[in-house]
């Protein structure tokens, strides 16, 4: 009781904080092990890795990035610039990010540039406003010569170039063999008018797969016609939109390769509106492996672009790079999966 008569208040006893020690003590390693760990900056075994992060996990301990930015100069945040957060081949990669970023206490800030240079640039400037430690850029739009700018002041990684540097570092994947793979799969099966709807051409990896389309003609003795190929976006209206290109100028065709899923998937529609049947009539082959293909009827046959994993490694190279250490990551190379959408031709 207080001296007005009125019953005190019973505190609940307050659970005692846990500490980076009893992290180490669990973890079976150093305090100094833990915290360089924990900041991305220690270059240790995969086990000691996850014995740390299992630990954290156990104990429910909570790094302080207040604390640990002023001790270390880091706001332990790292910039992500995509081009479409809505995609889901970026969505993939994002996950990606954050399942890599997270474990070490770093958090993402995502932005869109909607394929735009200009709208990239702004968010590059923004991103080092809020002094991010480094930055990802996925499938950037802008110049070599920017990015190696940009890289000048901050850890860069990027992805779907060829660029290294001190603070910069590119994952590439290869999307010229992945197209000539799925190009020369519909050859194999007898097709020679094999429609193609590419991606913007602008963009380094959408010229790559049209390269890749040609180069399987020629090696099989296929003469080119332009006629068969169509402009395309990424989009699943433009590959429905050619589909009906197509079809309204009469072209002769018996196979399509889409540049990627989504317009695999518009153009499976446009067949569909046709009255024509994949593949009974035409055989269709996509790119990217979206996880909703293999759920398309029928299942499409594609090339499996690894998009988690692209994000995975696109987030380990950045911390590498953060601890000065030169990243080594490589993509694997693509892989066709061939499933009911491609058929062997009709005589």
């Amino acid at each position: 009781m207080n001296k007005n008569n009125m019953p005190t208040a019973v505190r609940a006893p307050t659970k005692a904080p846990v500490t980076l020690e009893m992290v180490a003590k669990l973890a079976g390693v150093s305090p100094s092990t833990v915290s360089r760990i924990l900041n991305g900056t220690a270059v240790v075994s995969d086990a000691k890795r996850l014995a740390v992060v299992e630990a954290t996990k156990t104990l429910g301990f909570v790094p302080n990035p207040l604390a640990r930015g002023l001790a270390g100069g880091r706001t332990f945040s790292i910039g992500v610039v995509t081009q479409a957060i809505d995609s889901p081949f970026y969505g993939a990669a994002l996950r990606g990010i954050e399942d890599e970023l997270d474990p070490v206490g770093y958090s993402p800030l995502f932005m869109s540039a909607h394929w735009n240079p200009s709208a990239e640039a702004r968010c590059l400037e923004v991103l080092r406003a809020r002094r991010v430690d480094g930055i990802v850029v996925l499938m950037p739009r802008l110049s070599d010569e920017a990015l190696q700018a940009c890289a000048q002041a901050l850890p860069v990684v990027v992805t779907g170039r060829d660029l290294r540097g001190e603070q910069l570092f590119s994952l590439k994947f290869d999307n010229f063999t992945g197209a000539l793979r799925a190009t020369e799969h519909l050859i194999a099966l007898g097709h020679t008018r094999i429609a193609f709807i590419s991606g913007d051409e602008e963009h380094p990896d959408a010229s790559e797969r049209h390269r890749g389309y040609r180069a399987a003609l020629q090696a099989a003795g296929i003469a080119f016609d332009p006629e068969l190929v169509l402009p395309g976006k990424y989009h699943e209206i433009s590959g429905l939109e050619a589909v009906h290109h197509l079809i309204s100028r009469k072209c002769k065709f018996t196979a399509i390769f889409a540049a990627n899923d989504q317009m695999a998937s518009g153009a499976a529609l446009g067949l569909f509106q046709n009255g024509l049947q994949v593949p009974e009539d035409v055989s269709l082959v996509g790119f990217d492996d979206l996880p909703t293909s293999v759920y398309a009827t029928p299942p499409l046959s594609t090339i499996h672009q690894p998009a988690y994993e692209l994000g995975r490694l696109a987030a380990a190279s950045i911390l590498q790079l953060i601890a000065g250490t030169q990243p080594t990551a490589e993509l694997p190379p693509p892989e066709l999966l061939v499933r009911g959408s491609s058929a062997p031709a009709r005589p």
